[in-house]
């Protein structure tokens, strides 16, 4: 192994369920506008654009288990915090130019993720023509469940999705609403950059995004995956 001239940093890693090892995270890639209906929300038209992606550093993920009383700080340079209910799919295999029939053999398995948005940030970075980073990527902006393996799990094409916030249910939609399925999302994907081992793709939110305010609770999950659940502040 090659010296370094700093502590090399830990793994960033998520919670696999019914297992002490650990999924290793190499990337995490988020889809934008995958919902029709949370994309009329935001002001587009679903039908015409094709799946589009953005990132988040891998130690943004953090466990959040339902039940589990984790509490992060709100985060700063916002005033406008908001949550998005997602799907996330974990790679087991890596590839380019996956077929969408071969995507499937490619995922190690499944959880529920939030993406924690600094939205004030994003339409200031849109309005400018900026990246959305710092909207995006910031410390403990995803909070996720355990990650539950294919053998256990495998219907991301059909079930309920859902986020409450402060006990009061704020999206509800179905898998099934998905503009792009996740094998769809795969083989996108993969013709953009040669997927790994460790990469995780969180696969865009349905309608119903809001904000939380400093000590609110959100809790979220997907039919047939343990639950995510945090307070903000």
């Amino acid at each position: 192994m090659p010296d370094h001239v700093l502590p090399a940093p830990p793994v960033a890693s998520l919670a696999v369920a019914g297992s002490a090892a650990r999924f290793p995270l190499r990337r995490i890639f988020c889809v934008g506008r995958n919902y029709a209906e949370h994309a009329r929300e935001m002001g587009h038209d679903p039908d015409r654009e094709p799946p589009f992606f953005f990132t988040k550093p891998t130690d943004a993920a953090f466990d959040a288990p339902e039940g589990g009383g984790v509490a992060i700080p709100f985060p700063p340079a916002t005033r406008d915090l908001h949550f998005e209910i997602e799907l996330s799919v974990a790679i087991g295999r890596g590839g380019t130019d996956i077929a969408e029939a071969e995507a499937p053999a490619h995922v190690f398995g499944h959880a529920v993720g939030i993406d924690l948005t600094r939205r004030d940030l994003q339409a200031q970075a849109k309005k400018l023509g900026r990246p959305w980073d710092m909207a995006k990527g910031f410390d403990l902006s995803a909070p996720h469940g355990a990650i539950v393996p294919v053998a256990a799990w495998n219907s991301p094409g059909a079930g309920a999705i859902w986020l409450d916030c402060d006990g009061e249910r704020r999206q509800e939609a179905d898998l099934a609403e998905m503009i792009w399925p996740v094998a769809g999302i795969i083989a996108a994907l993969s013709r953009l950059v040669r997927l790994a081992p460790g990469d995780l793709i969180m696969t865009g939110t349905p309608a119903g995004v809001g904000a939380v305010a400093p000590g609110g609770v959100l809790a979220g999950g997907v039919a047939g995956l343990p639950g995510v659940s945090l307070r903000i502040g």
